[in-house]
């Protein structure tokens, strides 16, 4: 797959606890009385693939997530994917293949959410790309 640095939320990003992708992705300033949901119209190719596998944990919620603000003071979660700890080898990939209807503010992150025992391996590389295999 190829990647740009700047559309990348998550390079190999190693996952031990509960937390946010190490990367946010500012999408650009709303004009007032304007709106803007980047998931409707034509897809925009988004990929999440675990590229280490995990060991330990139970299951791994994968969140994607936008807010009107950096900090992430008050998020709002677009869409949630769990996987069980079987399906979290190298090479899986983890959907959405595609931006989600309601990414409608202007930052944007992951929030992985650890259940179970903390992993002590497990990465995830995660961004928007050219293409996504249709296997996985």
């Amino acid at each position: 797959m190829i990647f740009d640095r700047q559309t990348l939320l998550s390079d190999a990003q190693a996952i031990t606890a509960t937390g946010p992708s190490t990367n946010v992705i500012h999408l650009g300033p709303i004009k007032a009385g304007l709106t803007r949901d980047i998931g409707k119209g034509e897809p925009i190719p988004f990929l999440m693939q675990v590229v280490e596998s995990f060991n330990n944990l139970t299951s791994l919620a994968v969140t994607i997530q936008t807010d009107d603000n950096e900090a992430f003071a008050s998020p709002k979660s677009v869409i949630t994917t769990t996987l069980n700890l079987a399906d979290l080898k190298a090479g899986k990939i983890i959907p959405p293949s595609h931006v989600p209807r309601g990414t409608d503010e202007p930052y944007l992150r992951l929030l992985y959410t650890v259940t179970g025992t903390a992993p002590t391996t497990g990465k995830i590389t995660a961004g928007f790309t050219a293409g996504v295999p249709s296997h996985g």
